[in-house]
């Protein structure tokens, strides 16, 4: 008689476990059906972790059709190739963001390069306590640092260990920004987010635009204004007398080409006369097969401009506040502050030669 109990007890728990098994399938189900169902056509693959909800939660993911957008790829490509050019010394290389960065090794290590500062953490995590202890680590110091500017913080240690793309994103690009990456994230880029929660053991799905990247414009104009860009907005009629003095300091040693500068922004915008010039300054010759004389495109003006840039600072001056990036010489990338790069360049130079 006991064993036959027992035989029921076991066939009992036995058919227990799969009514349970039969519901998270069915819930699962459930949960893709209702995520899939407004997304059609939609091939994408949802992680069951996304449909197991409690009551009263709710969850984001990407949506599918989002992940496909060119300008959205764009923006992970340059992304990707920045952290790599940065992390270049670490033998660090990143292919995907979702699978190379959510352990905190690599967001870690960049944060450290481009802030000068040591983080107190292990150097290799490979339990998830560990990688989640270190993320809390790098982000609070993150979040230090862009918080007194204003930075909206939309990431979480739970977010980037759970490979949440679009919170790496906004982390990267966040980054990225503060610190003058030279690099030129595209404009305009948004992505769709469903939004799934669970109401009355029903689940409901949303549609909410995040906007990751704006105007190139709004985006650089976070940077710090320097005393030109003062001169530009309350007194141009003394700067004007400023760029007259850097126009006559460029034309004397120019003129030894049989080049003349009437114009500094346009001129100067491709690079050629920087590099001419930073030759002339330090009394060397420029050979030709380093630069472009008569650039063609976008990324040789760019290289002009990064390789003059390599010349001033071998000719002691500190890295230069502009980038080559964005309009050539603009660190702000408009009309406005491409002026106070460049001004703040000539000045540079001018106080570097008339120094004693």
């Amino acid at each position: 008689m006991k064993k036959d109990e027992s035989f029921l007890g076991k066939l009992g728990g036995t058919l227990v476990r799969k009514k349970k098994a039969k519901e998270v399938s069915d819930l699962q189900e459930e949960g893709k059906n209702a995520i899939n169902a407004p997304l059609q056509p939609s091939s994408t693959d949802i992680h069951p972790e996304d449909t197991l909800l409690e009551e009263n939660a709710e969850r984001t993911m990407l949506d599918p059709t989002s992940r496909d957008d060119s300008k959205f790829k764009e923006l992970l490509r340059v992304l990707i190739d920045w952290i790599n050019n940065e992390l270049e010394e670490e033998r660090i290389i990143v292919k995907d963001l979702e699978e190379d960065v959510y352990d905190g090794q690599v967001l870690q290590k960049l944060f450290e390069k481009l802030s000068g500062r040591k983080l107190n953490v292990a150097e290799v995590t490979q339990s998830e306590i560990g990688q989640k202890q270190k993320l809390q680590t790098v982000l609070e110091a993150v979040n230090e640092l862009l918080r007194p500017h204003g930075w909206a913080l939309d990431w979480s240690v739970d977010a980037i260990h759970g490979k949440n793309l679009v919170c790496i994103v906004s982390l990267l690009v966040a980054l990225a920004m503060h610190f003058q990456a030279p690099i030129r994230l595209p404009e305009h880029v948004s992505v769709q987010m469903v939004v799934v929660k669970k109401r009355e053991g029903i689940l409901q799905t949303s549609h909410v635009t995040k906007e990751l990247t704006t105007t190139t414009e709004m985006m650089m104009g976070r940077f710090e204004r320097d005393a030109f860009d003062t001169l530009l907005d309350h007194a141009p009629d003394k700067l004007n007398v400023v760029k007259k003095s850097l126009i006559t300091f460029v034309n004397k040693h120019l003129n030894k080409l049989n080049l003349e500068v009437t114009e500094l922004e346009s001129q100067f915008a491709d690079g050629v006369y920087l590099v001419l010039l930073m030759g002339l300054l330090e009394n060397y010759f420029v050979p030709l097969y380093n630069f472009f004389l008569t650039p063609e495109n976008f990324d040789q003006k760019v290289h002009n401009v990064a390789f003059a840039f390599e010349l001033m600072q071998d000719g002691g001056l500190k890295k230069p506040k502009a980038r080559p990036e964005g309009n050539y010489i603009i660190l702000h990338i408009h009309e406005v502050n491409f002026s106070s790069s460049l001004l703040d360049l000539l000045f540079c130079l001018f106080v570097l030669l008339t120094e004693p």
